[in-house]
């Protein structure tokens, strides 16, 4: 990989995990998680081998599920309390999904 393409998606993972961590809403923590996700896919697929892509394509995917999995429980959050914050998150069907999107999206023992 180049150098500088290398420089960018490295310094891309540290602006999405600053953006995530640094965020009270939830639309900025999404953001910010994509911006990871995005950021780590060249670094999977870089040896161009066949295995390689089919890793990165299966990443993205799932990845893409767990994230239209929080925004819809940060959606269906938003419809019950009225608030888009995250320490707001009080209704329990969004807190399951929440918890469920976020082991996705970490890797945890039965999404793995």
């Amino acid at each position: 990989m180049n150098p500088q393409a290398k420089l960018i998606s490295i310094s891309s993972l540290l602006l999405g995990t600053t953006i995530t961590i640094s965020s009270s809403h939830w639309m900025m923590a999404w953001t910010g998680l994509e911006i990871n996700t995005l950021a780590i896919l060249p670094l999977i697929s870089n040896p161009h081998h066949p295995r390689a892509i089919e890793a990165a394509t299966k990443y993205f995917l799932v990845q893409a599920a767990a994230s239209t999995l929080l925004l819809f429980s940060s959606t269906t959050n938003a419809l019950f309390t009225g608030q888009w914050d995250i320490t707001q998150l009080t209704h329990p069907t969004s807190c399951l999904l929440l918890t469920t999107a976020i082991s996705v999206k970490l890797g945890l023992v039965p999404f793995h």
